[in-house]
């Protein structure tokens, strides 16, 4: 596992050890930036279940300015502080251990918005369209940011929900990933300001 492209790139992560998380491997990981950039002008992101920080280690190496990577799991935690450290650029992170959605209530109110997030739940534990309507109504996310969801076959997303359109999706054998795009109602413009 390695950081795809970017000012990172070919520098080596480390997985999780244990069975509890799944690397998102080098050929989704290329396939899914493909598909929403490949590459950033700044912004913030947030990597919802952070695993190895895999996922938002490649964002911030294509330009993301910082990353917020969250993670319930210690050995995860650690082995993100890890992978972190192999940038040189820890100022570019923010690693919180907790739950996912403790932790979007505390976001919410520090109110500060994300262009791009990063959704790989565990599998058996998917509640992305709720993180994600949380996050709509409040004030997680900038007008204009972009989702990606890595999930199983049988996790069925909608091709649109609320103020989120589905923009991409390919399907990798088990893992199927779909990248929303996030359009702000004048509702959620209002909670924003």
């Amino acid at each position: 596992m390695r950081v795809v492209a970017g000012e990172f790139g070919g520098r080596p992560l480390s997985a999780v050890p244990g069975s509890l998380t799944r690397p998102t491997t080098d050929k989704v990981k290329e396939a899914m930036f493909s598909m929403i950039g490949p590459y950033f002008e700044g912004g913030r992101a947030l990597d919802l279940f952070a695993g190895s920080g895999g996922l938002a280690i490649e964002a911030v190496s294509r330009g993301i300015a910082h990353a917020v990577l969250v993670d319930h799991q210690y050995q995860a935690v650690k082995t993100i502080k890890a992978n972190i450290a192999v940038t040189k650029a820890p100022e570019k992170f923010s690693v919180i251990k907790g739950d996912a959605v403790l932790v979007l209530k505390r976001l919410a109110v520090e109110a500060q918005p994300f262009d791009l997030v990063l959704l790989d739940p565990p599998y058996a534990k998917q509640k992305i369209m709720a993180n994600l309507t949380f996050m709509a109504s409040n004030g997680l996310l900038n007008d204009g940011a972009q989702i990606i969801a890595e999930t199983n076959q049988e996790a069925q997303l909608p091709e649109s929900f609320g103020p989120f359109t589905q923009t991409h999706h390919r399907d990798y054998g088990i893992t199927d990933v779909m990248v929303y795009g996030y359009e702000a109602t004048d509702e959620e413009d209002g909670r924003s300001e």
